[in-house]
């Protein structure tokens, strides 16, 4: 490649040169903290040694270690999860996408994605920022530690540790984004699922304090977090597998393929207690430890001034049912299961939801519970509290556009949404009899526009559609018919 094909950034951590294309530069696998290796392993995030010779900045690079995940049942997740645990220690590291250097500065979007805490990177094919650069946005991706290193919790070591690399990373990017053409005051920071409740909790955070000025919470919730004593539940199986004692100390020296592997026998822990139900109800092992709620602390002020876009999918739950053959089995004894999971009175429940949807079928029905008590209901909580008790503005949306996948029953998944936020609906694996977008040609004119509405609130504050200004306030539809 000739020299006018790169371009090189000398950042705090040393020089760095990323490849040109037509919408600007894009820079892969920069460092943005140590690698948490031997005794930083279980410890908050540290600098990164500085380098002194060019890095190369070209080629994607490791993962966190996590175990295989790229299907749900029949359906190919792997645009999503990404290519998986890609060996290396210096993981911790951020993708960025720059814009043509032709202006101002510009704002900056930094993505944190899903997984369930266990899964994911920031080299997911969903995820690549062309699209932004594109549109004037500087577009950053976020690798964090996943599973047992970075949400295990442990009494001699910090928790959350998976959240306090975003932090690192968010400060780094403070730092730094100037070099990158970014405007350091207008960082609008991003996440779904898994991501959004690492956004939720950030914003909780007073660690946050101008890190952040908007947040968008794709498909989260705002009561994810687990009690101390639901995550020492985990803690203690954990301790039960490897047979050993649970403590940070103690998982040190053990190889990073056994943690990776007692991940699959922590599914189906039941994390309920006399107070408190599983808040994910089953999906994963790992989430924020916390004693109070980021709806709960955010409804206390916290979060003071940051401008939230807040939404949720319209068929959240058929992701977990639809792909694994169970919806058309489906019985009133697996809805009144299903509510279960999240009401201590199940059978008031169903007769509640029963109520407000009588024509719905039992699939139907354990669909809106499941995607209710996922991730809906701690939406709305977290958007009213946000509206209630800070002067940033509030905007809610809720995506609706149903794919024909799955024998058209995967409708407006968990997930769903991305490939129009990220306006990458010409991706090959998300099209097909396996793909997300399943087999009908999914509506472009659709994904510009909400790709251009979260650009549009990372540059000014507002998608383009009314203010939410308290409980039961304005949501935007965006793909209803």
């Amino acid at each position: 490649m000739a020299p006018a094909d790169f371009a090189t950034v000398t950042t705090t951590s040393g020089p760095i040169h990323g490849r040109r294309h037509e919408h600007g530069t894009a820079f892969l696998n920069v460092p943005y903290a140590a690698p948490p290796v031997g005794r930083r392993r279980f410890a908050a995030p540290t600098p990164h040694e500085r380098w002194t010779v060019v890095r190369d900045a070209t080629q994607p690079g490791p993962t966190a270690p996590q175990p295989t995940r790229d299907a749900f049942g029949t359906l190919d997740m792997s645009p999503y999860f990404g290519p998986g645990w890609q060996r290396g220690d210096d993981y911790l590291t951020v993708n960025i996408w720059a814009p043509l250097p032709d202006g101002p500065t510009r704002p900056v979007m930094v993505f944190v994605h899903g997984g369930g805490f266990v899964a994911g990177s920031n080299r997911a094919p969903l995820y690549d920022g062309t699209t932004y650069a594109r549109d004037g946005v500087v577009l950053i991706t976020v690798n964090y530690r996943l599973g047992i290193p970075g949400f295990l919790h442990l009494p001699d070591a910090p928790d959350n540790r998976g959240m306090l690399d975003v932090l690192a990373a968010l400060r780094w990017i403070q730092d730094n984004i100037v070099r990158f053409g970014g405007d350091p005051g207008n960082v609008t920071l991003f996440g779904q699922s898994a991501g959004a409740i690492i956004v939720g909790g950030i914003l909780a955070d007073p660690a946050s304090a101008g890190l952040v000025r908007r947040a968008i919470i794709q498909s989260g919730t705002g009561t994810g977090a687990f009690t101390p004593d639901q995550a020492d539940i985990v803690t203690t199986q954990v301790g039960r597998e490897l047979d050993i004692e649970p403590t940070a100390k103690a998982l040190a020296d053990i190889a990073t393929e056994r943690l990776v592997a007692v991940l699959p026998r922590l599914t189906g822990l039941d994390l309920s207690t006399p107070t408190h139900h599983d808040p994910l109800g089953g999906i994963t092992a790992f989430s924020l430890v916390s004693e109070q709620q980021p709806a709960t602390a955010i409804a206390a002020a916290r979060g003071r001034g940051i401008d939230l876009l807040i939404g949720s999918n319209l068929d959240e739950g058929s992701l977990y049912l639809a792909p694994l053959g169970v919806l058309a089995s489906t019985t009133e004894t697996d809805v009144r299961d299903t509510a279960a999971r999240f009401h201590s009175r199940p059978d008031d429940a169903v007769r509640a939801y029963r109520a407000q949807h009588p024509f719905a079928t039992a699939a139907e029905l354990r669909t809106i519970i499941l995607g209710d008590g996922l991730f809906r209901a701690g939406t709305r909580q977290l958007a009213a509290a946000h509206a209630s008790a800070t002067s940033g503005r509030t905007y809610c949306y809720e995506f609706a556009w149903r794919s024909d996948a799955v024998d058209g029953q995967l409708g407006a998944s968990h997930v769903m949404e991305l490939p129009f936020v990220f306006d990458h609906l010409s991706l090959p694996s998300l099209r097909g009899p396996r793909g997300l977008l399943g087999r009908a040609e999914p509506p472009a004119a659709l994904a510009t526009w909400v790709h251009r509405s979260w650009a549009s609130f990372a540059e000014t504050g507002s998608p383009g559609w009314p203010a939410y200004q308290s409980a039961g306030g304005y949501v935007q539809h965006l793909g209803a018919t």
